[in-house]
């Protein structure tokens, strides 16, 4: 059973923006907190944006702050990434993770409380 999909990856030049979504079709997806984490070819998975299971708190990590915003809608069991401004420095595969715990300040920023993981969505910006 698919429990996360995530689309709207792509190859895009520096500066633009691409918008990602997750679907969440096995899920109870208001049950979850979510994230997006990202990981670059040779280097670990790391925490990119999370939303708490309302949507009314988020957090993001700091190299993405003010560029990226998170949202979700639960009535739909999806959950965005929209990404401005992008950088050759953002290229990397983008997975949504859910987790059923409780996560301070959005959603939970390691990946090893994350319970759920979509298979990903590749992401190259160009210089």
């Amino acid at each position: 059973q698919v429990l996360l999909v995530e689309s709207g990856g792509g190859l895009v030049q520096a500066g633009v923006s691409l918008r990602l979504s997750c679907a969440g079709p096995g899920l109870t997806f208001s049950n979850y907190a979510m994230s997006w984490f990202r990981q670059a070819p040779g280097k670990e998975r790391e925490f990119v944006a999370g939303i708490s299971r309302s949507g009314d708190s988020t957090n993001y990590a700091a190299s993405v702050k003010g560029r990226f915003t998170i949202s979700r809608d639960n009535a739909k069991s999806s959950m965005l990434l929209q990404m401005n401004s992008l950088k050759p420095e953002d290229t990397a595969v983008y997975y949504c993770a859910a987790s059923s715990g409780y996560c301070s300040g959005g959603g939970c920023i390691v990946a090893s409380r994350m319970n759920y993981w979509g298979k990903g969505t590749l992401v190259t910006v160009s210089s």
